[in-house]
């Protein structure tokens, strides 16, 4: 999904953030099944990952340093929303990457325990006092609901190496280690700038935003059209659509023709843009294009769309992931679907799941360089060290040192009846292009929290 996920009310399961993709042949643990391990497999068996040497390996640590840490084993948890959404990824990353680092020997000789934290959609409290019992640090994953726990999560001082975040008290909040930029900057500049000044001038003077009817939902539509009106663009259609759904999408199509709307941005479930897309296609419509936010990204949209795809062009900023469709010509991600297929195979890699596996890398880094003497405070002061971050070639460079640094690389993918393949969009440092412009949010959208808005500093942190 977008990196602030799409949540939706309640009892509308099609807008919850349901964690990105799917792509997912099985909704329960896989197991190794047997598979002989191929040479990238076995290559990971020793620790290395990617560009990364040694994350995981044996060890002699004998003490017990902190909560959820003994000389035998490192306890941490697992947000995920799978009891509400039924979409594993992020208990299925954390599987893989596990096991594989299990087998080369732990972090410093301890083995990872991971225990998911099934939040239920609404269960994000619950869970989060009960890991502040129990965990060492929260590793790879994101609930929809997150700002529901997140001053639980500082009162008690647990460190979060999250694969997604939703809510805006969440994103970027304290002890927090997240790699997908600063949360105060629009992290889609670049994006925008492409569309409306290169790909398709014309468009800028007609663009409309839709978006789902839920609080947070409005929220990344207010900051979305905030951000393309700064890049250029005149919004000429603005709406919500129900989060229960809708029965007929032919008004909302007529809305868009009528309007002259010639770039749209959609904010909401994918399963939804396909009928507004089936609809606008059967009218004769063609937009110059439809962001259709990375939520889409993954082969379940691709059919859902079908034949309008060869009429609408869709496009999605992955924010500087590598994508998956180009496996074979990116050692890490190719190492990461091999791993896959080793400890998990009835599972496929999704777009946040490969941020989920980065942020297990960024943990275990962070860890294995404390050795015996593993606490919270070492964990977290190391990865904040990391300047250059890349998750071992998954992603594009990020800088950890700063907490709300603003993201200057891209890369775009365009949905074609052939599959996501990378658009057009001129990258000047490998996948990537790096030179989106600095955009800070003027709007007052609420902001993260911090240690000091529950009475705590860094220092607190043992």
């Amino acid at each position: 999904m977008r990196v602030q996920a799409i949540p939706a009310a309640l009892a509308a399961a099609a807008l919850v953030a349901v964690a990105g993709c799917g792509g997912h042949d099985s909704a329960g643990a896989a197991s190794d099944g047997g598979a002989t391990p191929t040479k990238a497999a076995q290559q990971a068996t020793a620790g290395d990952f990617g560009d990364l040497k040694k994350i995981c390996g044996p060890g002699d640590a004998k003490s017990a340093p902190a909560q959820g840490v003994t000389a035998n084993a490192i306890e941490v948890g697992v947000f995920s929303d799978v009891g509400f959404t039924k979409n594993p990824e992020f208990v299925d990353t954390a599987k893989v990457f596990t096991s594989w680092c299990n087998a080369a020997g732990g972090i410093d000789g301890r083995k990872i325990v991971a225990t998911t934290r099934d939040s239920k959609l609404m269960e994000v409290r619950q869970r989060m006092l009960e890991a502040c019992k129990q965990d060492f640090a929260l590793v790879g994953g994101g609930a929809a609901l997150d700002a529901l726990g997140v001053k639980d999560r500082l009162d008690c001082l647990l460190p979060d190496f999250p694969a997604q975040v939703s809510q805006i008290q969440n994103n970027g909040s304290g002890l927090q280690l997240n790699a997908t930029g600063g949360a105060s900057y629009n992290r889609y500049t670049g994006y925008y700038q492409w569309l409306l000044k290169t790909a398709y001038p014309d468009s800028a003077g007609a663009v409309g935003t839709i978006a789902g009817d839920a609080p947070v939902t409005k929220i990344i539509n207010g900051r979305a059209e905030e951000g393309l009106k700064a890049t250029g663009a005149k919004i000429v259609y603005s709406d919500l659509y129900p989060a229960a759904g809708v029965s007929d999408w032919t008004p909302y199509a007529q809305s868009i023709k009528s309007k002259g709307v010639k770039g749209l941005v959609f904010n909401g479930d994918f399963v939804s843009l396909s009928k507004l897309e089936q609809v606008l296609t059967g009218m004769n419509y063609k937009l110059d294009w439809i962001d259709a936010n990375n939520n889409a990204y993954g082969p379940a949209f691709l059919q859902l769309a079908g034949k309008s795809l060869d009429v609408q062009n869709n496009f999605a900023d992955l924010g500087g992931v590598r994508p998956l469709e180009k496996a074979p010509d990116n050692p890490a991600t190719g190492q990461l679907v091999e791993l896959f297929k080793k400890y998990a195979p009835k599972a496929q890699p999704t777009l946040p799941g490969v941020r989920g596996f980065a942020a297990w890398l960024l943990f275990a880094k962070a860890a294995s360089s404390c050795g015996d003497a593993l606490t919270r405070k070492c964990v977290y002061e190391a990865a904040t060290k990391e300047t250059h971050w890349t998750g071992g070639g998954l992603l594009a460079p990020v800088d950890l040192s700063k907490p709300d640094a603003p993201l200057t690389c891209f890369n775009i993918e365009k949905a074609t009846s052939k599959g996501w393949q990378p658009a057009d969009f001129q990258p000047d440092t490998g996948a990537y292009r790096c030179d989106a412009p600095v955009y800070k949010f003027k709007g007052d959208y609420g902001k993260p929290l911090t240690l000091a808005d529950v009475g705590k500093s860094l220092s607190d942190v043992k």
